[in-house]
């Protein structure tokens, strides 16, 4: 679980990943204090210390408690390809703020590949289903200044596997 202190950080990591929206330093650092209990923080422990290889920022949406809303996945580039993401979704889902979530959501614009590909392999993973609609919309609710964001929703999902996240020091080395 993240804490205040990994704010500035956290604001690194998502600059570092677009096409991720970047948020304001102070948001970051709500998400990791007001809504630590439901994101994420993969770290990796290399000579030069402690390194941040992976993020999820989510909350459960107060009108819907079955829900767990996903806002950003921003993984290292040099963390990529080893499944990362999809093992933060897991350790997130196996937290008790997450008990009783059946049902989890997200934002993604049409053209981000990566997070349509890491939702898809997460849905696949829980033998669930994903199905997306358009949500905030390009003109309605952008004023045409950003792409129409699709509510991507991932159901039914049951307790997730508790699985560690890990990553050999070799695999992580240059992170």
């Amino acid at each position: 679980m993240p804490k205040a202190e990994d704010g500035p950080a956290v604001t690194d990591l998502i600059a570092s990943c677009p096409p991720l929206d970047t948020n304001s330093a102070y948001c970051n650092l709500l998400q990791c204090s007001h809504f630590a209990d439901t994101c994420v923080l993969a770290e990796l422990e290399t000579e030069k210390g402690l390194r941040l290889a992976g993020w999820i920022s989510a909350y459960r949406p107060p009108t819907a408690p079955d829900t767990i809303f996903v806002w950003q996945v921003a993984v290292h580039e040099r963390a990529r390809g080893m499944g990362l993401g999809r093992r933060m979704l897991d350790a997130l889902l196996a937290r008790p703020a997450c008990r009783g979530v059946t049902r989890l959501t997200t934002t993604v614009t049409e053209a981000n590949d990566a997070s349509w590909g890491l939702f898809a392999s997460f849905a696949r993973h829980h033998g669930a289903t994903l199905r997306n609609r358009p949500h905030f919309e390009r003109d309605a609710h952008f004023a045409g200044a950003h792409d129409t964001e699709f509510l991507a929703t991932i159901e039914p999902l049951v307790t997730a596997p508790k699985q560690p996240i890990t990553a050999t020091t070799a695999q992580m080395e240059a992170v």
